[in-house]
C-alpha cells in the first residue's frame, strides 16, 4: 500500500460513523482530545477538537512554539513497534501515539494527550516554561499562558497506562473494519466506478482483468486505470483482492467448508495465493482468523 493509499484509508475510517462514535464517547468520558493522524502529519494533530488542551491551542499560534510542539508529535511518530509510544514536551505535557496497522503495515497512528502524568505541576515547572517561551521571544499574554497551562488535565499513571490500553483495543477494531470501510467507499463516485463495482461484485468467482472491466463500463483501459485508481485510492488488482477476502471472511464462518473451497469460490486460483493475500490483508491466515472466531476467548 502506497503513502496515498494510506491517507486515502485514514480520510475514510476517519469518516466513518465507528471513529466518530467512539471519539465522541472518549472525548465524553476523558476530556481528552483523539485524533486520526497520517505517518508523516506536520500540523497540529487535535487541531479543532473541541477538547483540545487550551494551552497547546496558544502554542499553536506562534511558529516557534507550534514548531516544538510538531517536533514532539514527530518524536512519538518514528520508529513505531507495536505499542504505545509516549513523549513528553517542552512544557511537561504528555501525547501518546498508538499504531494503527492494517494487515502487517503502519497505516497511520491513533493519538491522544496533552495532559500531565503523575503529579500536579507546581510554580517552579513553570518558571522553567516560561524562561523556555521567553528564550523563543513569545510575545502572547503570559498570565493568559499560566492560566491554561494550570488548567491542564492531570491523570495518574495507572489512569493514563488504563486510558491508553482502551485505545491500543480501538486501534485493532479499527484496523479490522478498515478493509470493510475500503470496498464500501462512502464517497460519491463516478457512474463508471459504481458500474465497475457491480461488475466486480457479480463477476468476482471468475478471473477478472482491468481490460475486461474497462470494457465493460465503456472506458479505455487507461482512462479507467486512472480513475478507479483516483476514485478508490486502489489499484484494480487490490481492490479486487479486498472485495474477494470480503466474501470470504463470509464463508470462512462456515466451519464445515474448507479453506481451499473458500479460496476457488471467491476467485483466486491457487490456495498459495490466497494465503498470501488474506494475511496481507487481514492480518492473518484464512485458518487464522476461522479459528479466532470459533475461540473467541482462546489462546491466539
Amino acid at each position: 500500500m502506497t503513502g496515498l493509499d494510506h491517507n486515502h484509508l485514514l480520510d475514510e475510517l476517519s469518516k466513518s460513523q465507528i471513529f466518530a462514535d467512539y471519539q465522541k464517547a472518549f472525548g465524553e468520558a476523558t476530556g481528552l482530545p483523539l485524533s486520526l493522524r497520517n505517518i508523516s502529519a506536520w500540523r497540529p494533530v487535535h487541531e479543532h477538537s473541541p477538547q483540545e488542551n487550551p494551552f497547546c491551542t496558544l502554542m499553536a499560534k506562534t511558529s516557534r512554539t507550534c514548531a516544538a510542539c510538531l517536533e514532539n508529535q514527530e518524536k512519538i511518530a518514528e520508529n513505531p513497534g507495536p505499542g504505545a509510544r509516549n513523549a513528553v514536551c517542552f512544557a511537561g505535557l504528555t501525547d501518546t501515539a498508538i499504531p494503527l496497522r492494517f494487515g502487517h503495515e503502519l497505516v497511520g497512528f491513533l493519538q491522544t494527550g496533552q495532559v500531565f502524568v503523575g503529579k500536579k505541576p507546581d510554580r517552579r515547572q513553570f518558571g522553567k516554561v516560561t524562561k523556555q517561551l521567553l528564550e523563543w521571544g513569545f510575545k502572547t499574554d503570559l498570565k493568559k499562558v499560566e492560566e491554561a497551562w494550570f488548567q491542564s488535565q492531570v491523570l495518574s499513571q495507572g489512569q493514563y497506562e488504563a486510558l491508553v490500553r482502551l485505545l491500543a483495543i480501538f486501534a485493532q477494531h479499527l484496523s479490522i473494519v478498515g478493509n470493510q470501510v475500503l470496498v464500501q467507499q462512502r464517497n460519491s463516485e463516478p457512474p463508471a466506478i459504481v458500474r465497475a463495482k457491480q461488475y466486480i461484485a457479480e463477476h468476482q468467482s471468475e478471473e477478472l482483468s482491468l481490460g475486461e472491466v474497462a470494457k465493460a463500463v465503456n472506458t479505455s483501459s487507461f482512462y479507467f486505470c486512472k480513475l478507479f485508481k483516483k476514485a478508490t485510492g486502489l489499484n484494480f488488482t487490490d481492490y479486487v483482492s479486498r472485495v474477494r477476502v470480503e466474501k470470504a471472511k463470509n464463508l470462512l464462518l462456515n466451519p464445515n467448508t474448507r479453506v481451499s473451497e473458500v479460496a476457488y469460490e471467491v476467485g483466486f486460483q491457487s490456495l498459495t495465493h490466497f494465503n498470501r493475500v488474506f494475511r496481507k490483508i487481514v492480518g492473518e491466515s484464512p485458518t487464522e482468523y476461522r479459528h479466532r472466531l470459533e475461540h473467541p476467548h482462546g489462546a491466539h
